[in-house]
């Protein structure tokens, strides 16, 4: 083909419309903190004022922001729109309805899960010493209070899910804390929802199962803070091996829990 023919036609630039512009200028305060979590949009009137638009504009771009998830609207008396700033948790839900959408199973996502959590416990094991220990600490309280819930069933669950989450969100990289968190956050609410048809069904784990789990999290905790970065990805793996398949997920669909 002739790049030369006069009849070739280069498509026109994108023009972005005033509601992008608008858009654009606050989602870049939302995503560096100068707008709060939790704080709300200065008024209509003010942002009308400041970006020299249209009302219907500042508002096309405020629906913008909220399909995003970055502001929520609040109807009544103090009525407005709402920061929301990007979280793992936030991520995970958009995850879960993405992974729906391609019909992802269960088996799956456990098989993600035993990629990216050995990894993460590598990662905190390679941590330098005060860092380490800090990780220790809060992963050895995680595992006293997940003891202290044997036999509590569903709350056991959570419990021993809280020691997993902790691991991903401290292993001292912020963008495998963010993917693995988002996933870690997807199958979470999984394990839930297993957990309680489990205890409508009588099928939930007795009190020994439980006690292997609190004891492998020890071994882990540990070798993290011996800092021994072979064998813990080892032993994270083989726990999660050994403990996911309780969720009994074959090949069943994930279900998006909001």
């Amino acid at each position: 083909m002739d790049t030369n023919d006069s009849n070739v036609k280069t498509p026109p630039p994108h023009v972005p419309r005033m509601a992008e512009l608008v858009a654009d200028r606050l989602r870049r305060r939302i995503i560096t903190g100068e707008l709060d979590d939790g704080a709300s949009l200065p008024r209509e009137a003010q942002m009308i004022s400041e970006f020299g638009v249209s009302r219907p504009s500042l508002r096309e771009a405020i629906r913008i922001l909220e399909t995003e998830g970055l502001i929520r609207i609040r109807r009544g008396k103090v009525g407005g729109a709402v920061v929301m700033r990007p979280t793992a948790h936030s991520a995970a839900y958009h995850l879960g309805l993405t992974l729906q959408s391609h019909a992802t199973t269960l088996d799956d996502l456990a098989a993600a899960r035993s990629v990216l959590e050995p990894a993460c416990a590598a990662l905190a094991a390679a941590l330098p010493d005060r860092a380490r220990k800090k990780v220790v600490a809060r992963l050895t309280e995680l595992i006293d209070e997940n003891e202290a819930q044997l036999g509590a069933a569903t709350d056991f669950t959570s419990g021993a899910l809280a020691f997993h989450a902790a691991i991903v969100e401290l292993c001292g990289n912020t963008t495998i804390t963010l993917l693995a968190g988002a996933l870690e956050s997807v199958w979470a609410s999984q394990e839930r929802l297993w957990a309680e048809k489990a205890v409508d069904d009588g099928d939930y784990p007795d009190a020994a199962s439980q006690r292997q789990v609190v004891r492998a999290h020890r071994r882990i905790a540990k070798l993290i803070e011996s800092g021994d970065v072979d064998v813990v990805t080892r032993a994270m793996r083989d726990h999660l091996n050994k403990s996911q398949p309780y969720v009994n997920y074959d090949a069943v669909p994930i279900e998006v829990v909001s």
